[in-house]
């Protein structure tokens, strides 16, 4: 019996705007030489990044077609697909449903290329992914100076071979969609993990403005269950498979008319708008999430400041806002509205006791932050194993953010006291499948200046 012809495609795409100006790029690559057979590239206009994505892989697995005449015969050819879009992959591996319009009738199209049975997909990190990288870069220079890529300019297979050589290909064997096995195991110690061993109580901004956001993305589905989990790893030791974590960005919201005054502002008083200036500020964060182009989903807590910060950067990446009720700020009680100085004044004992105790509450039946840690590391789990492997903008207030902050270092509840979150600040957390996590940003308002 005739074996199979075996290839590895290689495919991404980028947009410098999303949407904006974009291309992608693909390469077939012999998997036991580790020899270039095709290249593909092409400046497509203006588009998002998912878009240019699923072009990418389109090209490539025509390009892996056009070298086997019979390709569409049944056993003639295996393409195992690799690419560093965690959504095109667990789309096309039918993990993930697929419900943007514009997406829909580019994923029917790849599936159309070849038998179902002849393409698998696997999930690889960026680095590993620098030759589709530079093909995509190269189409969309060539589009900014009004032309198209030419295969003769390309230099990607020069220096960007490296990262996937025969060494390191994966053989192309396994049933359809089971290549991803670093981010499937990932996935599923993130399923299985829960939260009983990681600390529930913590703090909240004594400061009074307790507003903050947090931004992340986010599948339409859930990640399948899993067995056990081990021990995190910790130290510098090699460290297994992990995958790609669950990034949270976090955002706090814009101002609001009591953010400047430093009123407490929780879930339990006005729930205001978003001022002039707040409305500003979320514009400019939006217009800077757009060119870093890595947000895949948005997650938003319901009140009123965050779904209008959320809504504004939506609106620029063309996503759709998800609210989760566990991202709310907490209840303040009779201090809602309220001063720290006007707190002092009229409920001096019970301040006291709630700067004292993460599990004192406000004055009138209001939330406790050992409460609101409990509430906000539930949302963390689900989050996690929701979006393992991909990258979300949590939009949400400063004792949420705070809190993630000071549990993913594992500090003390009086580091809640020690951390500043400016309005329309942006943090980030990232999660791994073993349990660990790691703070990559705190407070940062760049984009404000």
């Amino acid at each position: 019996m005739t074996q199979p012809r075996q290839f590895v495609v290689e495919a991404d795409g980028g947009s410098r705007g999303n949407p904006g100006p974009a291309g992608y790029g693909a390469v077939v690559i012999d998997p036991v030489t580790g020899e270039t057979l095709a290249e593909a590239a092409e400046y497509i206009g203006v588009a998002t990044n998912n878009v240019a994505e699923y072009k990418g892989l389109i090209a490539g697995l025509k390009a892996a077609r056009a070298l086997v005449p019979d390709a569409s015969a049944d056993g003639a050819l295996r393409v195992r697909v690799r690419m560093d879009s965690k959504l095109v992959v667990e789309q096309m591996s039918g993990r993930w449903k697929i419900k943007h319009p514009d997406m829909k009738p580019l994923a029917a199209e790849a599936a159309r290329i070849l038998p179902p049975s002849a393409v698998t997909y696997e999930w690889i990190p960026r680095e590993k992914n620098k030759h589709a990288d530079r093909l995509a870069n190269e189409a969309m220079d060539a589009g900014r100076r009004g032309e198209q890529w030419e295969p003769s300019a390309s230099t990607a297979s020069l220096d960007t071979r490296g990262s996937g050589s025969a060494m390191d290909l994966p053989p192309v064997s396994g049933p359809p969609g089971d290549a991803a096995a670093g981010a499937a195991r990932a996935r599923a110690a993130l399923a299985g993990r829960t939260g009983a061993a990681r600390d529930a109580t913590a703090p909240a901004d004594a400061a009074g403005s307790a507003q903050a956001a947090a931004t992340s993305t986010a599948p339409t589905d859930t990640a399948p269950a899993a067995a056990a989990t081990t021990a995190p790893q910790v130290g510098w030791a090699a460290a297994p498979d992990l995958g790609a974590p669950a990034t949270f960005v976090l955002l706090r919201h814009g101002e609001t008319a009591l953010t400047p005054e430093k009123r407490f502002s929780g879930s339990g008083g006005s729930d205001p708008e978003l001022s002039a200036v707040g409305r500003r500020q979320a514009e400019l964060i939006a217009g800077a999430l757009a060119a870093r182009g890595t947000i895949e989903e948005i997650v938003s807590s319901p009140l009123r400041r965050c779904r209008e910060t959320a809504g504004a950067v939506a609106a620029r990446l063309g996503l759709e806002v998800r609210i989760e009720d566990g991202l709310r700020e907490t209840d303040f009680g009779a201090w809602e509205g309220l001063t720290f100085a006007e707190v002092r004044e009229r409920h001096g004992a019970d301040l006291d006791a709630w700067l004292g105790s993460a599990k004192a509450a406000p004055t009138g039946g209001g939330e406790s932050f050992a409460e609101v840690a409990r509430r906000v590391a539930a949302t963390r789990d689900r989050l996690t194993t929701r979006y393992a492997g991909r990258t979300i903008l949590l939009v949400t207030h400063v004792t949420p953010i705070k809190t993630l902050v000071r549990l993913a270092l594992g500090a003390p509840p009086e580091a809640m006291f020690r951390m500043e979150l400016s309005a329309a600040s942006v943090s980030a957390v990232a999660y791994y499948a073993d349990g660990n996590a790691s703070v990559r940003l705190l407070n940062d308002t760049s984009h404000l200046r």
